[in-house]
């Protein structure tokens, strides 16, 4: 599987012919006051991230004995820790369209880690990530937890990965995976790989099924680079959770969810694949020519 999405809320390999956003120019009081941002934003993050998680593996352990795959509780703190995590990185939250209610899934274009966040704060979802990501420390432990569904790039695992897939949209879940296969800088749309759209067309799945393409557009704090909250790349995770924190509020992100489509109405894993990426892409200005 040798295009599979990366990790939701990991960098990618795609690379922007400008270089990455340098830090921004700020005299003497701008030093310290994004200094007071960091002392404040990053201590109250990390309590409302690992607090959440303890309550929410605590509460899985009634949880799973009862419910199995389904998570009827636990999603509601993964949700309410999103939504405090935004309001403290001062990242407003506007959303247009309305998230399917039945069974499927969404696909979305890929910024960053901020999206895990942002998606989750709207729509209790399960991520699909690589595999190499549930040994990572801290990031690993956090994405089992919360119930992410990690996928093989080996071809010879597909089997394997429809059969998860089908069992977790048969429990109900709302998977969300990014099919342009890596993170961008925010400003631009992807061509989306097809591989993980077959899994919508098992028997007895394409015809109950939904997807819904999802846009992300983000737009940076006053007098940010417009790329600020892009992570992608060869991007190191702390400098840029340091220069979001630090960040002034003023920053803003639209989340579209645009109508669903079913597998059948499409008909095939590479029209499904189109037709989701032109949705997605529609908000954006065509590239530059």
């Amino acid at each position: 599987m040798n295009d599979a999405p990366a990790a939701a809320g990991t960098p990618g390999g795609w690379q922007s012919p400008d270089p990455p956003p340098a830090p921004p120019r700020r005299g003497l009081t701008g030093r310290l006051a994004g200094g007071l941002r960091l002392a404040w934003r990053l201590p109250v993050m990390a309590l409302v991230v690992f607090g959440g998680l303890a309550l929410l593996l605590a509460l899985r352990l009634v949880e799973r004995p009862l419910c199995g795959l389904r998570r009827p509780v636990t999603p509601f703190i993964t949700q309410g820790v999103c939504c405090v995590v935004l309001a403290v990185l001062g990242l407003r939250l506007r959303a247009r369209g309305q998230p399917m209610r039945g069974r499927g899934a969404m696909v979305a274009n890929h910024v960053g880690w901020v999206d895990i966040f942002v998606l989750n704060a709207l729509q209790r979802v399960y991520f699909v990530a690589k595999s190499e990501v549930a040994g990572w420390p801290g990031i690993g432990w956090l994405a089992r937890a919360t119930g992410t569904v990690f996928i093989n790039r080996n071809a010879r695992d597909a089997r394997l990965q429809k059969e998860i897939f089908e069992a977790r949209l048969r429990a109900g879940h709302h998977l969300c995976f990014f099919p342009e296969g890596t993170s961008t800088d925010g400003l631009r749309v992807l061509p989306f790989k097809p591989t993980l759209f077959a899994a919508f067309f098992t028997a007895g799945l394409a015809d109950i099924l939904h997807v819904q393409p999802v846009s992300l557009v983000y737009t940076a704090p006053p007098g940010a680079d417009p790329r600020h909250y892009g992570w992608w790349g060869e991007m190191a995770f702390f400098p840029h959770l340091l220069a979001t924190a630090a960040a002034p509020g003023g920053g803003a992100v639209q989340v579209i969810f645009h109508p669903p489509v079913t597998p059948a109405q499409a008909g095939d894993r590479k029209a499904l694949a189109r037709a989701c990426e032109a949705a997605v892409r529609a908000p954006f200005p065509p590239p530059s020519r």
